[in-house]
């Protein structure tokens, strides 16, 4: 079982960017592919970016794409997402999740642990 905790979530005006940490901890995050998602309020959890377990393969949704760059290091057990030319629509609360297979996957459901989530808000 591994444990995930998210880290560098917060205020940021727009059009600046942030960078989102995913810290493993109980088993080696090298064995689980890994994904993003984000959660705001009164809307369903949606996908954000992924990323396989060798660091390969990597799937966005089209409204982050040329903005967001989600990249791993196995050796540190982390993966982060960095996020550019951030937008009020992005603001939610992001969420790094790990699923036991090499791919990663866009669907929640596919996804075995979670973390607690960051919040990251957007102003205009």
């Amino acid at each position: 079982q591994v444990q995930l905790v998210e880290s560098g979530g917060g205020l940021v005006q727009a059009g600046r960017s942030l960078r989102l940490s995913c810290a493993a901890s109980g088993r080696t995050l090298s064995s689980y592919a890994t994904g993003w998602f984000r959660q705001a309020p009164g809307n369903e959890r949606e996908f954000v970016a992924a990323i396989s377990k060798n660091g390969f393969s990597t799937y966005y949704t089209d409204s982050v794409k040329g903005r967001f760059t989600i990249s791993r290091d196995n050796t540190k057990n982390t993966v982060w997402l960095q996020m550019s030319s951030l937008k009020p629509e992005d603001t939610a609360v992001y969420y790094c999740a790990a699923r036991r297979f090499i791919t990663p996957s866009r669907t929640k459901a596919e996804y075995d642990y979670w973390g607690q989530g960051t919040q990251v808000t957007v102003s205009s």
